[in-house]
């Protein structure tokens, strides 16, 4: 499905939206849910890749297919790794099959997991041959992928002996280590991370417990560049989400009030005012703790035609798709100088925006959610708009109660 976007008209905002659980939390919470049957989950996250998690924890089969979803296969790699006695394949996506899982495997394998692939060495499709784990210690290095970490985390309490993994290096992404982390603690699992060692104590159980998700604070940045965008005085309220939140992204708070956007915490949600015009500074962050956010930033700075310097992006490309790429192609179409490495991206400051440019989005949910907001500018089209329930099932109906007009083309 092929969509084009328009203003209906140039109003102030003012809704109230009501944001699916946190896919990060969600998934990280299923997982624990299957190895702990005492937890109850809350306010799960509606998203494609949720659901494949559900389905991929609750079938029999040999086979079993993630579609695009990284998330599950990071996470299910370990989980199946330590379900003693069965045996499965974990494939996805052409997509997917193409996305490295090496550095994982190698891990699990240093603890004695059995693994093999059954393709291109480094890929899935993976076989996993489930078994007792009694190492408990581990090495990796640490700018690698959160979820590679993360994953061995998940697990690690299952294991007879506990689990000690080293980072080696510089350390990235630590707020998502530090939210699984953080989520084991509820359940009453015992963990340090002090210096370049986490450390993670057995737990045969846990006391039956109910875990609230928080909504997904990737998910809201589409409405902060929203916001950003709108006249001064626009309000969008967001449920539910909490000022101590786990979330890295959470600092979209800090980081919208360049675009003077103004972040009021309620009960369990959140108000986005728009109470002053945008700097026109350049924008310079470092989005190692939050490179999911890194393409809503950088079209806002595009619509607000202002410069941007962000750095820390080098796992963008291995999601979806290669992100940098990606934004560079579709932001030049948009009439934008911008240039790209293989961990950063540099935006100048942009006088004309062209309008009706069909953006692809390369099977990646972020690039369809990213540029919509764009439409408070210019009409846009979005290509396999569909996309978007990857992550956010009613994108396009929040969409249009902000005051987005869609028209399939």
């Amino acid at each position: 499905m092929d969509i084009l976007l328009n203003v209906v008209d140039n109003k102030k905002i003012n809704e109230k939206i009501t944001i699916s659980g946190s896919k990060s939390e969600s998934n990280r919470l299923l997982i624990l849910q299957n190895l702990f049957p005492e937890l109850s989950i809350e306010n799960l996250s509606d998203s494609d890749d949720s659901v494949h998690m559900q389905h991929a924890l609750s079938t029999k089969d040999e086979v079993v297919n993630i579609g695009h979803a990284g998330t599950a296969m990071r996470f299910l790699t370990s989980y199946f790794a330590v379900k003693e006695g069965r045996e499965v394949v974990l494939t996805g996506s052409e997509r997917m099959q193409n996305r490295p899982i090496e550095i994982l495997v190698n891990a699990l394998k240093d603890l004695g997991a059995t693994i093999t692939y059954e393709d291109k060495v480094g890929y899935p499709p993976i076989r996993i041959k489930g078994s007792k784990i009694t190492t408990d210690k581990v090495q990796i290095n640490g700018n690698v992928s959160s979820q590679y970490i993360s994953s061995m985390l998940l697990i690690a309490s299952k294991l007879e002996n506990g689990l000690e993994i080293e980072l080696l290096g510089k350390i990235t992404s630590v707020p998502y280590i530090n939210m699984t982390l953080s989520l084991l603690n509820q359940l009453g699992i015992e963990t340090n991370f002090e210096g370049n060692f986490i450390k993670v104590l057995p737990k045969k159980s846990v006391k039956k417990q109910t875990v609230v998700v928080e909504s997904d604070w990737s998910s809201a940045s589409y409405f902060y560049s929203i916001a950003a965008l709108a006249e001064i005085g626009s309000e969008i309220s967001l449920s539910a989400y909490k000022k101590e939140s786990l979330q890295g992204d959470s600092c979209l708070a800090e980081i919208y009030q360049h675009f003077g956007v103004e972040t009021i915490f309620g009960e369990n949600f959140i108000t986005l005012k728009k109470v002053k015009e945008t700097k026109k500074a350049t924008l310079e962050i470092d989005l190692k703790n939050a490179p999911d956010i890194a393409q809503t930033i950088v079209v806002t700075c595009f619509a607000e035609n202002i410069a941007c310097n962000l750095t820390g992006l080098h796992t963008l490309k291995i999601k979806e798709t290669d992100r940098l790429v990606a934004l560079n192609d579709e932001l030049t179409n948009l009439g934008a100088t911008i240039s790209v490495t293989d961990k950063s991206l540099h935006l100048e400051i942009s006088s004309t925006i062209n309008s009706n440019i069909s953006i692809k989005t390369y099977n990646d949910h972020r690039m369809a959610m990213a540029f919509a907001p764009l439409a408070l500018r210019v009409p846009i089209k979005i290509l396999n708009a569909e996309v978007v329930t990857k992550s956010y099932q009613k994108f396009w109906d929040d969409m249009q109660q902000i005051g987005i007009k869609i028209d399939k083309v």
